[in-house]
Protein backbone atom coordinates (compact mmCIF):
# COMPACT_ATOMS: atom_id res chain seq x y z
CA UNK A 1 0.00 0.00 0.00
CA UNK A 2 1.41 3.08 -1.08
CA UNK A 3 1.29 6.44 1.22
CA UNK A 4 0.12 8.52 -1.73
CA UNK A 5 -3.02 6.33 -2.45
CA UNK A 6 -6.44 6.33 -1.47
CA UNK A 7 -6.37 2.98 -0.07
CA UNK A 8 -4.06 4.40 2.39
CA UNK A 9 -6.16 7.72 3.54
CA UNK A 10 -9.01 4.65 4.31
CA UNK A 11 -6.61 2.74 5.96
CA UNK A 12 -4.96 5.06 8.77
CA UNK A 13 -8.07 6.58 10.29
CA UNK A 14 -9.07 2.66 10.22
CA UNK A 15 -6.15 1.66 12.33
CA UNK A 16 -5.69 4.90 13.80
CA UNK A 17 -9.23 3.94 15.54
CA UNK A 18 -8.59 0.58 16.33
CA UNK A 19 -5.42 0.88 18.10
CA UNK A 20 -6.89 3.59 20.48
CA UNK A 21 -10.54 2.36 21.31
CA UNK A 22 -8.27 -1.48 22.19
CA UNK A 23 -7.30 -1.80 25.72
CA UNK A 24 -3.76 -0.80 26.16
CA UNK A 25 -2.51 -4.44 27.54
CA UNK A 26 -3.70 -5.32 23.89
CA UNK A 27 -3.12 -2.82 21.62
CA UNK A 28 0.05 -4.07 19.77
CA UNK A 29 -2.36 -6.82 18.40
CA UNK A 30 -4.40 -4.58 15.97
CA UNK A 31 -1.25 -2.83 15.18
CA UNK A 32 0.65 -5.49 13.98
CA UNK A 33 -2.41 -6.92 12.13
CA UNK A 34 -2.68 -3.64 10.21
CA UNK A 35 1.19 -3.60 9.52
CA UNK A 36 0.67 -6.93 8.09
CA UNK A 37 -2.16 -5.88 6.20
CA UNK A 38 -0.33 -3.42 4.98
CA UNK A 39 2.89 -5.35 3.89
CA UNK A 40 0.72 -8.01 2.76
CA UNK A 41 -1.52 -5.13 0.58
CA UNK A 42 1.06 -5.90 -2.90
CA UNK A 43 1.54 -9.45 -2.54
CA UNK A 44 -0.06 -11.77 0.69
CA UNK A 45 2.48 -14.57 -0.02
CA UNK A 46 5.89 -12.71 0.25
CA UNK A 47 4.44 -12.20 4.19
CA UNK A 48 6.24 -15.65 4.93
CA UNK A 49 9.89 -14.40 3.95
CA UNK A 50 9.09 -11.20 6.46
CA UNK A 51 7.69 -13.92 8.64
CA UNK A 52 10.82 -16.14 8.41
CA UNK A 53 13.90 -13.49 9.16
CA UNK A 54 11.21 -12.70 11.96
CA UNK A 55 11.12 -16.13 13.87
CA UNK A 56 15.26 -17.14 12.86
CA UNK A 57 15.75 -13.52 14.22
CA UNK A 58 13.70 -14.21 17.33
CA UNK A 59 15.18 -17.63 18.43
CA UNK A 60 18.57 -16.09 17.68
CA UNK A 61 18.01 -13.72 20.48
CA UNK A 62 16.71 -15.67 22.52
CA UNK A 63 19.72 -18.73 22.30
CA UNK A 64 22.50 -15.94 22.23
CA UNK A 65 20.61 -14.63 25.19
CA UNK A 66 20.37 -18.31 26.72
CA UNK A 67 24.53 -19.01 26.10
CA UNK A 68 25.82 -15.77 26.62
CA UNK A 69 28.96 -17.16 28.77
CA UNK A 70 30.03 -19.50 25.57
CA UNK A 71 31.46 -17.45 23.47
CA UNK A 72 31.67 -20.51 20.76
CA UNK A 73 28.14 -21.15 20.72
CA UNK A 74 27.52 -17.59 20.54
CA UNK A 75 29.64 -17.00 17.70
CA UNK A 76 27.92 -20.16 15.83
CA UNK A 77 24.61 -18.98 16.90
CA UNK A 78 25.11 -15.70 14.83
CA UNK A 79 26.79 -16.57 11.84
CA UNK A 80 24.23 -19.01 11.26
CA UNK A 81 21.92 -16.40 11.75
CA UNK A 82 22.81 -13.97 9.24
CA UNK A 83 23.37 -16.51 7.14
CA UNK A 84 20.00 -17.60 6.93
CA UNK A 85 18.78 -14.15 6.80
CA UNK A 86 21.27 -12.48 4.39
CA UNK A 87 20.96 -15.57 2.38
CA UNK A 88 16.96 -14.72 1.81
CA UNK A 89 18.00 -11.28 0.89
CA UNK A 90 21.13 -12.43 -1.07
CA UNK A 91 18.67 -14.70 -3.10
CA UNK A 92 15.85 -12.37 -4.05
CA UNK A 93 17.64 -9.28 -4.83
CA UNK A 94 21.09 -10.42 -6.02
CA UNK A 95 20.71 -14.04 -7.36
CA UNK A 96 20.16 -13.03 -11.00
CA UNK A 97 23.02 -10.22 -10.46
CA UNK A 98 25.43 -12.76 -9.46
CA UNK A 99 24.79 -15.20 -12.16
CA UNK A 100 24.91 -13.17 -14.67
CA UNK A 101 28.52 -11.19 -13.36
CA UNK A 102 29.78 -14.90 -13.35
CA UNK A 103 29.12 -15.61 -16.71
CA UNK A 104 30.62 -12.07 -17.72
CA UNK A 105 34.17 -13.28 -16.05
CA UNK A 106 33.52 -16.42 -17.69
CA UNK A 107 33.51 -15.08 -21.23
CA UNK A 108 36.15 -12.64 -20.05
CA UNK A 109 38.42 -15.33 -20.29
CA UNK A 110 37.29 -16.44 -23.37
CA UNK A 111 34.65 -19.07 -21.82
CA UNK A 112 31.03 -19.49 -22.45
CA UNK A 113 27.91 -19.70 -20.21
CA UNK A 114 24.63 -20.10 -20.23
CA UNK A 115 23.21 -16.20 -19.30
CA UNK A 116 19.77 -15.77 -18.70
CA UNK A 117 17.55 -13.81 -16.49
CA UNK A 118 15.15 -15.55 -13.90
CA UNK A 119 11.94 -14.47 -13.08
CA UNK A 120 12.33 -13.77 -8.90
CA UNK A 121 10.22 -11.08 -7.60
CA UNK A 122 11.97 -8.69 -5.12
CA UNK A 123 10.13 -8.09 -2.21
CA UNK A 124 8.88 -4.86 -1.15
CA UNK A 125 11.32 -3.46 1.97
CA UNK A 126 13.41 -6.82 1.81
CA UNK A 127 16.45 -4.59 2.51
CA UNK A 128 15.40 -2.18 5.29
CA UNK A 129 13.68 -5.11 7.49
CA UNK A 130 16.82 -8.05 6.75
CA UNK A 131 18.97 -4.75 8.08
CA UNK A 132 17.02 -3.96 10.87
CA UNK A 133 16.97 -7.75 11.98
CA UNK A 134 20.31 -7.97 11.73
CA UNK A 135 21.21 -5.26 13.91
CA UNK A 136 18.66 -6.50 16.88
CA UNK A 137 20.45 -10.12 16.37
CA UNK A 138 24.29 -8.22 16.26
CA UNK A 139 22.94 -6.03 19.48
CA UNK A 140 22.07 -9.04 21.54
CA UNK A 141 25.13 -10.83 20.79
CA UNK A 142 27.01 -8.27 21.71
CA UNK A 143 25.08 -7.53 25.18
CA UNK A 144 24.12 -3.88 24.16
CA UNK A 145 20.35 -5.11 24.35
CA UNK A 146 18.32 -7.65 25.91
CA UNK A 147 16.44 -10.61 23.79
CA UNK A 148 12.97 -9.40 22.99
CA UNK A 149 11.07 -13.02 24.68
CA UNK A 150 7.32 -11.58 23.27
CA UNK A 151 7.63 -13.02 19.68
CA UNK A 152 4.18 -10.74 19.27
CA UNK A 153 6.10 -7.15 20.21
CA UNK A 154 9.02 -8.40 18.12
CA UNK A 155 7.15 -8.90 15.01
CA UNK A 156 5.75 -5.91 15.50
CA UNK A 157 9.28 -4.26 15.87
CA UNK A 158 9.95 -5.78 12.06
CA UNK A 159 6.37 -5.51 10.11
CA UNK A 160 5.55 -1.44 11.98
CA UNK A 161 3.84 -0.09 9.00
CA UNK A 162 5.05 3.18 8.91
CA UNK A 163 9.15 2.32 8.58
CA UNK A 164 8.25 -1.03 7.23
CA UNK A 165 9.10 -0.70 3.27
CA UNK A 166 12.10 2.36 3.36
CA UNK A 167 12.94 2.77 6.86
CA UNK A 168 14.16 4.75 8.85
CA UNK A 169 15.86 1.13 9.55
CA UNK A 170 15.46 1.51 13.44
CA UNK A 171 17.39 0.19 16.16
CA UNK A 172 15.89 -2.17 19.04
CA UNK A 173 17.04 -0.49 21.51
CA UNK A 174 15.14 2.97 20.13
CA UNK A 175 11.98 1.32 18.99
CA UNK A 176 10.52 -2.34 21.31
CA UNK A 177 11.08 0.25 24.33
CA UNK A 178 8.46 2.70 22.63
CA UNK A 179 6.17 -0.25 21.28
CA UNK A 180 5.98 -1.79 24.78
CA UNK A 181 5.04 1.20 26.54
CA UNK A 182 2.06 2.59 27.97
CA UNK A 183 0.31 5.32 25.68
CA UNK A 184 -2.44 7.68 26.15
CA UNK A 185 -4.36 9.22 23.33
CA UNK A 186 -4.03 12.57 25.15
CA UNK A 187 -0.57 12.66 25.00
CA UNK A 188 -0.18 12.58 21.05
CA UNK A 189 0.93 15.40 19.80
CA UNK A 190 -1.25 15.66 16.40
CA UNK A 191 0.06 18.97 15.40
CA UNK A 192 3.07 17.47 14.77
CA UNK A 193 1.82 14.75 13.57
CA UNK A 194 -0.28 16.33 10.49
CA UNK A 195 2.80 18.97 9.96
CA UNK A 196 5.34 16.19 9.55
CA UNK A 197 3.09 14.53 7.32
CA UNK A 198 1.74 17.82 5.26
CA UNK A 199 5.06 18.00 4.66
CA UNK A 200 6.37 14.88 3.39
CA UNK A 201 3.37 14.38 1.06
CA UNK A 202 4.00 17.90 -0.30
CA UNK A 203 7.38 16.62 -0.74
CA UNK A 204 6.42 13.24 -2.35
CA UNK A 205 3.38 14.92 -4.45
CA UNK A 206 3.75 17.96 -5.08
CA UNK A 207 7.53 18.38 -5.81
CA UNK A 208 9.03 14.57 -6.71
CA UNK A 209 6.16 13.39 -8.70
CA UNK A 210 5.82 16.76 -10.54
CA UNK A 211 9.76 17.34 -11.37
CA UNK A 212 10.12 13.43 -12.23
CA UNK A 213 7.90 14.07 -15.08
CA UNK A 214 10.41 16.58 -16.39
CA UNK A 215 13.46 13.93 -15.34
CA UNK A 216 11.85 10.95 -16.51
CA UNK A 217 11.59 12.74 -20.05
CA UNK A 218 15.60 12.88 -20.32
CA UNK A 219 16.74 9.82 -19.03
CA UNK A 220 13.99 7.66 -20.43
CA UNK A 221 14.84 8.87 -23.62
CA UNK A 222 18.68 10.03 -23.63
CA UNK A 223 19.81 9.58 -26.92
CA UNK A 224 17.38 12.68 -27.78
CA UNK A 225 18.67 14.89 -24.80
CA UNK A 226 21.26 18.08 -25.39
CA UNK A 227 24.00 18.93 -22.86
CA UNK A 228 21.71 21.58 -20.98
CA UNK A 229 18.81 18.95 -20.40
CA UNK A 230 20.60 16.51 -18.78
CA UNK A 231 22.24 19.09 -16.83
CA UNK A 232 18.70 20.14 -15.85
CA UNK A 233 16.84 17.06 -15.59
CA UNK A 234 20.30 15.87 -13.31
CA UNK A 235 20.09 19.00 -10.84
CA UNK A 236 16.29 18.22 -10.81
CA UNK A 237 16.68 14.55 -9.58
CA UNK A 238 18.61 15.76 -6.86
CA UNK A 239 15.90 17.30 -5.97
CA UNK A 240 13.25 14.85 -6.80
CA UNK A 241 15.27 11.90 -4.42
CA UNK A 242 15.39 13.93 -1.33
CA UNK A 243 12.21 15.00 -1.84
CA UNK A 244 10.76 11.19 -2.65
CA UNK A 245 13.19 9.47 0.41
CA UNK A 246 12.53 12.13 2.67
CA UNK A 247 9.06 12.57 2.12
CA UNK A 248 8.30 9.19 2.98
CA UNK A 249 10.22 9.43 5.72
CA UNK A 250 8.20 12.67 7.27
CA UNK A 251 5.10 10.62 6.37
CA UNK A 252 6.31 7.64 8.72
CA UNK A 253 7.25 10.03 11.38
CA UNK A 254 3.95 11.68 11.45
CA UNK A 255 2.11 8.57 11.11
CA UNK A 256 4.09 6.79 14.30
CA UNK A 257 3.47 9.62 16.02
CA UNK A 258 -0.22 9.16 15.67
CA UNK A 259 0.60 5.85 17.87
CA UNK A 260 2.72 7.27 20.30
CA UNK A 261 5.88 6.33 19.01
CA UNK A 262 8.50 8.49 17.27
CA UNK A 263 10.51 7.45 14.34
CA UNK A 264 14.29 8.64 14.26
CA UNK A 265 15.23 11.36 11.96
CA UNK A 266 16.62 9.82 8.48
CA UNK A 267 17.37 13.90 6.91
CA UNK A 268 18.70 16.60 8.26
CA UNK A 269 19.26 19.03 5.39
CA UNK A 270 21.55 16.64 2.98
CA UNK A 271 22.42 19.68 0.62
CA UNK A 272 24.17 22.07 3.09
CA UNK A 273 26.76 19.36 3.62
CA UNK A 274 30.50 21.39 3.17
CA UNK A 275 31.81 18.01 2.34
CA UNK A 276 30.93 14.71 1.04
CA UNK A 277 31.75 12.49 4.58
CA UNK A 278 29.26 15.49 6.15
CA UNK A 279 26.57 14.50 3.38
CA UNK A 280 26.76 11.36 4.28
CA UNK A 281 26.07 12.70 7.79
CA UNK A 282 23.26 14.17 7.02
CA UNK A 283 21.70 11.68 3.90
CA UNK A 284 19.84 8.72 4.71
CA UNK A 285 20.87 8.81 8.26
CA UNK A 286 19.35 5.33 9.82
CA UNK A 287 21.43 3.65 6.81
CA UNK A 288 24.56 5.62 7.45
CA UNK A 289 24.61 4.80 11.79
CA UNK A 290 24.03 1.10 10.41
CA UNK A 291 27.13 1.10 8.03
CA UNK A 292 29.34 2.82 10.51
CA UNK A 293 28.66 0.44 13.71
CA UNK A 294 28.26 -2.61 11.88
CA UNK A 295 30.87 -2.78 8.95
CA UNK A 296 32.82 0.77 9.35
CA UNK A 297 33.52 0.38 13.30
CA UNK A 298 34.73 -3.71 13.18
CA UNK A 299 37.42 -2.89 10.30
CA UNK A 300 38.70 -0.91 13.04
CA UNK A 301 36.98 2.70 11.50
CA UNK A 302 39.87 5.58 11.62
CA UNK A 303 41.93 4.10 14.23
CA UNK A 304 44.19 2.51 11.08
CA UNK A 305 46.73 3.08 9.33
CA UNK A 306 45.71 6.00 5.98
CA UNK A 307 45.62 3.33 3.55
CA UNK A 308 43.44 0.79 5.76
CA UNK A 309 41.39 3.64 6.91
CA UNK A 310 40.78 4.44 3.10
CA UNK A 311 39.81 0.86 1.86
CA UNK A 312 37.66 1.02 4.94
CA UNK A 313 35.76 3.92 3.54
CA UNK A 314 35.69 1.62 -0.03
CA UNK A 315 34.27 -1.32 1.39
CA UNK A 316 31.54 0.65 3.23
CA UNK A 317 30.38 2.73 0.36
CA UNK A 318 30.41 -0.69 -1.86
CA UNK A 319 27.96 -2.32 0.07
CA UNK A 320 26.34 0.75 0.47
CA UNK A 321 26.09 0.94 -3.24
CA UNK A 322 25.29 -3.12 -3.45
CA UNK A 323 22.51 -2.38 -0.89
CA UNK A 324 20.56 0.46 -3.32
CA UNK A 325 20.49 -2.38 -6.19
CA UNK A 326 21.70 -5.05 -7.75
CA UNK A 327 23.54 -3.55 -10.69
CA UNK A 328 27.01 -2.10 -11.43
CA UNK A 329 25.64 1.02 -11.97
CA UNK A 330 24.87 1.24 -7.86
CA UNK A 331 28.19 -0.06 -7.48
CA UNK A 332 30.19 2.83 -9.70
CA UNK A 333 28.18 5.68 -7.73
CA UNK A 334 28.95 3.64 -3.69
CA UNK A 335 32.45 3.91 -4.92
CA UNK A 336 32.78 7.52 -6.31
CA UNK A 337 31.49 8.51 -2.87
CA UNK A 338 34.35 6.87 -1.52
CA UNK A 339 36.92 8.23 -3.66
CA UNK A 340 35.22 11.41 -3.06
CA UNK A 341 35.60 11.05 0.45
CA UNK A 342 39.15 9.68 0.90
CA UNK A 343 40.17 12.53 -1.74
CA UNK A 344 38.39 15.17 -0.06
CA UNK A 345 40.05 14.06 3.63
CA UNK A 346 43.28 14.03 2.36
CA UNK A 347 43.27 16.95 0.11
CA UNK A 348 41.02 19.37 2.93
CA UNK A 349 44.34 20.40 4.65
CA UNK A 350 45.76 21.64 1.29
CA UNK A 351 42.73 23.10 0.42
CA UNK A 352 42.72 25.38 3.67
CA UNK A 353 45.92 26.80 2.90
CA UNK A 354 44.79 28.08 -0.78
CA UNK A 355 41.82 29.63 0.77
CA UNK A 356 43.99 31.28 3.67
CA UNK A 357 46.32 32.43 0.93
CA UNK A 358 43.54 34.63 -0.74
CA UNK A 359 42.87 35.89 3.44
CA UNK A 360 39.84 33.20 3.81
CA UNK A 361 38.79 31.56 6.79
CA UNK A 362 37.49 27.92 6.61
CA UNK A 363 34.19 29.54 8.55
CA UNK A 364 33.83 32.92 5.77
CA UNK A 365 30.59 32.62 4.24
CA UNK A 366 32.43 32.99 1.15
CA UNK A 367 34.01 29.25 1.57
CA UNK A 368 30.93 27.87 3.26
CA UNK A 369 28.75 28.40 -0.12
CA UNK A 370 32.04 27.34 -2.32
CA UNK A 371 32.36 24.20 -0.67
CA UNK A 372 28.33 23.70 -0.40
CA UNK A 373 28.00 24.01 -4.07
CA UNK A 374 31.05 22.02 -4.69
CA UNK A 375 29.61 19.02 -2.72
CA UNK A 376 25.96 19.38 -4.42
CA UNK A 377 27.71 19.23 -8.22
CA UNK A 378 29.88 16.54 -6.93
CA UNK A 379 26.63 14.61 -4.67
CA UNK A 380 24.41 15.32 -8.55
CA UNK A 381 27.11 13.82 -10.72
CA UNK A 382 27.10 10.84 -8.92
CA UNK A 383 23.20 10.58 -9.15
CA UNK A 384 23.84 10.45 -12.98
CA UNK A 385 24.95 6.65 -12.21
CA UNK A 386 22.04 6.24 -9.99
CA UNK A 387 19.11 7.35 -12.12
CA UNK A 388 20.44 5.90 -15.10
CA UNK A 389 19.25 2.42 -16.11
CA UNK A 390 23.31 1.15 -16.90
CA UNK A 391 26.49 2.09 -16.75
CA UNK A 392 26.61 2.59 -20.14
CA UNK A 393 23.49 4.89 -20.32
CA UNK A 394 25.22 7.15 -17.65
CA UNK A 395 27.99 7.69 -19.66
CA UNK A 396 26.19 8.08 -22.51
CA UNK A 397 24.40 11.31 -20.79
CA UNK A 398 27.98 12.53 -19.21
CA UNK A 399 28.80 12.93 -22.93
CA UNK A 400 25.98 14.35 -24.01
CA UNK A 401 26.15 16.79 -21.13
CA UNK A 402 29.73 17.93 -21.90
CA UNK A 403 29.37 18.16 -25.77
CA UNK A 404 25.84 18.42 -27.13
CA UNK A 405 25.74 21.94 -26.68
CA UNK A 406 24.52 23.73 -30.23
CA UNK A 407 23.66 26.96 -30.25
CA UNK A 408 21.06 26.32 -32.93
CA UNK A 409 17.77 25.47 -30.93
CA UNK A 410 19.54 25.32 -27.88
CA UNK A 411 16.38 26.36 -26.22
CA UNK A 412 13.74 24.46 -28.28
CA UNK A 413 15.83 21.19 -28.30
CA UNK A 414 16.00 21.39 -24.40
CA UNK A 415 12.41 22.28 -23.46
CA UNK A 416 11.42 19.25 -25.68
CA UNK A 417 14.01 16.71 -24.26
CA UNK A 418 12.23 18.29 -21.04
CA UNK A 419 8.93 17.95 -22.32
CA UNK A 420 8.70 21.09 -20.81
CA UNK A 421 5.03 23.14 -20.86
CA UNK A 422 5.26 27.16 -19.90
CA UNK A 423 2.80 26.19 -16.66
CA UNK A 424 5.40 23.54 -16.07
CA UNK A 425 8.21 25.32 -15.70
CA UNK A 426 6.17 28.40 -13.27
CA UNK A 427 4.90 25.74 -11.00
CA UNK A 428 8.39 23.99 -10.97
CA UNK A 429 9.97 27.52 -10.40
CA UNK A 430 7.58 28.43 -7.54
CA UNK A 431 7.87 24.71 -5.36
CA UNK A 432 11.87 25.23 -5.83
CA UNK A 433 11.82 28.45 -4.06
CA UNK A 434 9.83 26.48 -1.34
CA UNK A 435 12.17 24.22 -1.10
CA UNK A 436 14.51 26.11 1.12
CA UNK A 437 12.27 26.84 3.57
CA UNK A 438 10.71 23.39 3.57
CA UNK A 439 13.05 21.53 6.22
CA UNK A 440 12.33 24.55 8.51
CA UNK A 441 8.83 23.40 9.23
CA UNK A 442 8.99 20.62 11.29
CA UNK A 443 11.28 22.53 14.01
CA UNK A 444 8.76 25.74 13.54
CA UNK A 445 11.61 27.99 12.00
CA UNK A 446 10.08 28.89 8.98
CA UNK A 447 10.36 33.19 8.78
CA UNK A 448 6.64 33.24 8.94
CA UNK A 449 5.32 36.41 10.98
CA UNK A 450 2.16 35.33 12.95
CA UNK A 451 -0.10 32.02 13.05
CA UNK A 452 -2.20 33.37 10.14
CA UNK A 453 1.09 33.22 7.63
CA UNK A 454 1.79 29.93 8.76
CA UNK A 455 -1.74 28.75 8.19
CA UNK A 456 -1.66 30.36 4.52
CA UNK A 457 1.29 29.12 3.82
CA UNK A 458 -0.14 25.20 5.01
CA UNK A 459 -2.99 25.90 2.72
CA UNK A 460 -1.12 26.55 -0.16
CA UNK A 461 1.01 23.79 0.66
CA UNK A 462 -2.20 21.37 0.52
CA UNK A 463 -3.34 22.86 -2.56
CA UNK A 464 -0.17 21.69 -4.72
CA UNK A 465 -0.44 18.46 -3.01
CA UNK A 466 -4.30 17.99 -4.10
CA UNK A 467 -3.77 19.85 -7.86
CA UNK A 468 -0.41 17.47 -9.02
CA UNK A 469 -1.96 14.56 -7.67
CA UNK A 470 -5.49 14.91 -9.29
CA UNK A 471 -3.85 16.05 -12.50
CA UNK A 472 -1.18 12.71 -12.05
CA UNK A 473 -4.43 10.21 -11.68
CA UNK A 474 -5.89 12.72 -15.14
CA UNK A 475 -2.75 11.16 -17.01
CA UNK A 476 -2.88 7.88 -15.38
CA UNK A 477 0.67 8.21 -14.25
CA UNK A 478 1.48 6.27 -10.95
CA UNK A 479 4.25 7.18 -8.75
CA UNK A 480 5.47 4.85 -6.36
CA UNK A 481 8.23 5.59 -3.61
CA UNK A 482 12.10 5.69 -4.89
CA UNK A 483 13.46 4.01 -2.19
CA UNK A 484 10.31 0.81 -2.78
CA UNK A 485 12.75 -0.74 -5.09
CA UNK A 486 15.90 -1.14 -2.45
Amino acid sequence: MLFNSLEFLIYLPITFALYWLTPAKWRHLPLLVASLYFYMYWNPTLVFLILFTTAVSYLSGILLEKYSERQGVKKLILAMTLIACLGVLLFFKYFNFLYDSFFDLVTLFGGEGPKGYFTILLPVGISFYTFQTASYVVDVYRGSEKAEHNFLYFFLFVTFFPQLVAGPIERPGALLPQLHAEKRLRDVDFSEAFRYMLLGFFKKIAIADAIGILVNSVYESPAEANGPAVILATFLFAIQIFCDFSGYSDIAVGCALLFGVRLSENFNEPYTAKSIKEFWNRWHLSLSKWLRDYIYFPLGGSRVAPFRRALNIFIVFFVSGLWHGASYNFIIWGLLHALFQVVGGYTLPLRDKLWARLGKKPEDRLVVHARRVGVFLLVAFTWVFFRADTPETALLLLKTALTEWSLVGLFTATQDALSLTLPMALYTLFVLALFPIMEKLKKKEAPFKGEGARMLFYAVMLWCIVTVWIYLQAQDVGSSFIYFQF
